[in-house]
């Protein structure tokens, strides 16, 4: 079923990029998915178009998309707040698509503060093609514990 989401793969993950450690849930099904922090913060999430990311026509399906904008633009609360978070509203266009085999980065910038609504700004790329851009709003809620 999905054993084979937690293979090996053959593709070289970039330099800085670790995979993420879901090994259950939701991110278990879409996975995997990397991320690389940088020392100021800074941070892109990651993941490899594989076989169980596409659609009929070979392409990343755009709900994998969705899915990733979600996860790649929300972190931006957890990063620089230390809060979990759930989505409120996302907002994206579809500029391009991704293939079978392409490597899609992701990350997001907080834009405003309301409260504990966080606003987020954010941008899906492969390589130097854009794939989404976007905007999501995000309710931050308590703490998330210290690494």
């Amino acid at each position: 079923m999905t054993d084979d989401l937690l293979e090996e793969h053959d593709m070289p993950i970039p330099e800085g990029y670790q995979q993420l450690n879901w090994l259950r849930g939701f991110g278990r099904q879409i996975g995997p998915l990397y991320e690389k922090i940088d020392t100021e913060g800074a941070y892109v999430r990651a993941f490899l178009v594989e076989e169980h990311h596409t659609n009929g026509m070979g392409n990343c399906h755009g709900g994998m998309l969705m899915s990733f904008a979600d996860m790649a633009f929300g972190h931006a609360v957890s990063i620089r707040l230390h809060r979990y978070w759930v989505t409120v509203r996302l907002l994206t266009d579809f500029v391009s698509g991704a293939k079978l085999g392409e490597w899609v980065e992701g990350t997001g910038v907080i834009v405003g503060e309301e409260d504990d609504f966080i606003t987020v700004q954010g941008r899906i790329w492969c390589g130097d093609r854009t794939i989404m851009s976007g905007t999501g709003v995000f309710k931050a809620l308590g703490e998330r514990p210290a690494k």
